[in-house]
Formats: C-alpha cells, structure tokens, sequence
C-alpha cells in the first residue's frame, strides 16, 4: 500500500499538470459515470492529500476523493492518450497530460462537510505544516497495544505505513510489541521529528531511504533498495547483524531486530 509521502507527490503532481484547467473527465469502468458526467468540462482548481487521502478540488466545491488501497494506482500519459483501460475508474485529462485511476479501493465524489468529516477522523498528518504531534501523543496514551499496532491506526497518525512503521521504530529502539502508552513522551517527540523528515525526503526524492549515508558509506541517491532500509523485508541487521525477526501482526508483516529492539519483559500488547 503506497505510504503518505506517495499520496503527497501525486497531489503535487496533479497540481502543476491539471489546477486551473478545464478538464475531461470519465469513467471507462462505469463505476464513477454518473460523478464523472458532472465534472467533465469544468475546472480542477486544486489538490491536496491528508495522510493515505487524495483530493482533486473541482469548481462548484466538489471533491473527487481518492484512496488507493492495496493495489490502486495512477497511470499518467500524454496527450491526446491512449483509450482507456476497461478497469479506468477515474480518467482526467488536462493540456499536456492525462491520468487514469485503477484498482482504488475508494473513488468517490464529496462536498465539503464530507471531506472536513472524513479527515476529522485521521490523525495529524507528519507531511503537513498544520500538523499537531500532541494530538497523536494524547491518542498513544490512550492505547494498550503495541505501538507496531498504533502506528499503523490512522486514527492515531496519517500516512505512515508498514515500510516507515518498521524503520521508525527500529531507529528508535522500540520493539513493535512495547505498549503505545509507555513509550517516552521525549521518544515519541524524537520519531515524530525523523517521520516529519523521512516523510518530506519521500515527497521530493520518491523513494523511502531511512539509513544514515554514513553507515552505507555512500549518498542516499546512489543507495540500492536493499542499502536504503534497516530492517523492513531485510535478512539481517545493518548495525548488529543478527537476523531480523518477521511474523504477522494484526494482518500484516512486522519486523525487528530484538537484539537492537528488545522486546517487553511482560509480552506487550
């Protein structure tokens, strides 16, 4: 599942190829037909992106609201493009270029009080200025579980995924399964400091690199995939080189290295 840094760079991108332009919209699939007639013709006059969240805002205060799930993703091409994929759900096409929509988990068409209820219930996103750390801290507090497990509620916090969920918390020495409401509050200040850099880095660069450039021994632009992360989808540690520890957690894949992230005495939520 892309993480929020992806979801920003799209909201960016959408912004210089298609704000304030008069756009064709449709839906090959028919599964966005009806929305996709109302806005064919008028004017995308902005994006934005909260957490996991894409919003394309059209004239007349109407928001396609995009959330890509496990599979979604975004084709792009140039114009005039190609005909459409049977499974396009939400093709937009602009001046220079055209997107389409596949395999969303939701494409949906909002007004205001929607998009302000549906982003109400996610936490602060650590891309965004406007961003509250107190207010995931205060939700942390809240939660026996394994802070693996509260990082990935996006009630808690928006955007991160399992990829920075992994890296986070091994930076910080934290096993997944320590409760969410005993972790430090200067630690949780820490993580929310590297998210806020990891999250901005992926926005401009496309790509997660949690490793220091020091222990690599090269810059992040010439890291190879297996280079750019500590722990997630890794063998073994970079630091101690002892295996890396994968088992399922609440459905999906977490990792540790326990020498370097000791797990609680008491088991943990």
């Amino acid at each position: 599942m892309p993480e929020g840094h992806t979801i920003h760079r799209l909201a960016r991108d959408h912004a210089t190829w298609f704000a304030g332009q008069r756009v064709r919209v449709s839906s090959a699939s028919g599964r966005f037909a009806d929305a996709a007639a109302l806005l064919d013709g008028h004017v995308l006059e902005g994006t934005d992106a909260y957490g996991k969240h894409l919003f394309h805002r059209f004239e007349g205060d109407r928001y396609v609201h995009v959330h890509l799930g496990l599979f979604g993703k975004v084709l792009v091409s140039d114009v005039p493009p190609d005909p459409p994929r049977d499974t396009s759900r939400y093709r937009v096409v602009g001046d220079d270029r055209a997107i389409d929509l596949v395999g969303a988990t939701a494409c949906d068409l909002l007004i205001p009080e929607e998009v302000t209820g549906l982003v109400a219930r996610l936490g602060p996103d650590p891309i965004r200025r406007d961003a509250d750390p107190d207010r995931a801290w205060a939700a942390l507090q809240r939660r026996s579980i394994g802070i693996g497990r509260a990082l990935m509620d996006q009630a808690v916090l928006a955007g991160v995924g399992n990829v920075y969920r992994a890296e986070i918390l091994f930076v910080h020495g934290l096993h997944p399964d320590v409760p969410a409401r005993e972790v430090p509050r200067e630690t949780w200040e820490s993580m929310w400091a590297t998210l806020v850099e990891w999250l901005r880095r992926g926005v401009r660069q496309q790509r997660i690199v949690t490793t220091d450039p020091a222990e690599i021994g090269k810059p992040r632009s010439r890291m190879r995939r297996e280079e750019s992360l500590y722990v997630y989808k890794q063998e073994s540690c970079k630091r101690c080189e002892e295996p890396i520890r994968r088992w399922d957690l609440a459905g999906r894949w977490a990792y540790a290295c326990e020498t370097c992230q000791p797990p609680p005495r008491s088991g943990g939520g």
